[in-house]
């Protein structure tokens, strides 16, 4: 399916208020694509669907005629403490909501050609030093148990003949919204510094190169499955806070230690902040995809300098 001209076809868009929908939204009305965005509030726009995945409502009559479906939305999980309400909270904004959502598209008389799904390289767990792809299998713990469940979710769609690309995302690069929001204006004031020893493996991708992964899926009819969306240089916890430090021209002397990351984190210090996941993107590179931005430093150059 291609994209690139007007009249191809609605694509159906959740989170599209999020950091990433936001962008690929943009870019898809960019090129004279109509866009129905799900919504939670009641009051609804032209070009919005309400759904409401924790009563599973959705209107699955007006998702018909649509051509592609982009599922983002889902709670943060690097964001609190994860106790056993946030759990479920997670659980069902990323699980619930990409079931109820594949169990839509395969009723549709006419379903879409594809489901693009966000998911994250949490599903390989704590790795070490150990290098993983796309063909490794999941780790052990919660979060891979969680990202192992909310791929499991999209199989309604996979059955009904829908192909499914389930985007394993690293940590995003950008300025709007994710983690760069909260760690750039601490490093700007040199209270920066490592998490733990620093020595744990941070798979990252470029926003610009998430979002055209985003869209390289959504156009491929060869992709399916999962597709690690990471730029091919992984960086340790130290290298990318001396990166970050030296972009905004400052220092970053104040490590915050483990110990004091699972006093006030529990369980979410270990399997998030402390895990450590080397993760490549050997299907992007086998298919020849082309980075915008491949190496940290200049990832981190874009995303400043949109400011």
């Amino acid at each position: 399916m291609t994209m690139d001209g007007p009249g191809r076809g609605k694509v159906t868009l959740s989170g599209a208020s999020g950091m990433l929908g936001s962008v690929i939204g943009a870019a898809l009305a960019a090129r004279g694509v109509a866009l129905l965005r799900l919504v939670r509030r009641e009051e609804r726009e032209p070009g919005e669907l309400c759904w409401n995945p924790a009563t599973k409502e959705i209107q699955v009559e007006e998702l018909e005629g649509i051509r592609a479906a982009v599922h983002l939305s889902g709670a943060n999980v690097a964001s609190r403490r994860w106790t056993a309400k946030y759990k479920r909270e997670m659980e069902e904004s990323r699980v619930g909501s990409t079931r109820l959502l594949a169990e839509a598209l395969a009723k549709l008389k006419t379903p879409p050609q594809v489901l693009v799904t966000a998911s994250a390289i949490g599903f390989y767990g704590d790795c070490g030093d150990q290098i993983v792809d796309e063909d490794s299998a999941a780790g052990r713990g919660y979060f891979p148990k969680l990202c192992t469940a909310w791929e499991e979710a999209a199989k309604p769609a996979e059955e009904a003949g829908i192909r499914v690309v389930h985007l394993r995302f690293g940590m995003v690069v950008g300025r709007e919204g994710g983690a760069m929001a909260r760690l750039a204006p601490l490093f700007k004031l040199g209270l920066g510094g490592r998490l733990g020893d620093g020595t744990q493996w941070m798979s990252w991708v470029s926003e610009t190169d998430a979002v055209s992964v985003a869209l390289w899926a959504l156009e491929n009819p060869n992709v399916n499955g999962p597709l690690n969306v990471v730029a091919p240089n992984p960086v340790t916890n130290a290298e990318f806070t001396r990166e970050l430090a030296r972009a905004v021209h400052r220092s970053a002397l104040l490590p915050a230690p483990a110990f004091a990351l699972r006093l006030a984190f529990g369980e979410m210090a270990d399997e998030a902040l402390l895990a450590s996941t080397r993760a490549v993107p050997k299907r992007l590179i086998q298919a020849g995809f082309t980075f915008a931005h491949p190496t940290l430093a200049e990832a981190l150059a874009s995303a400043l300098a949109k400011e």
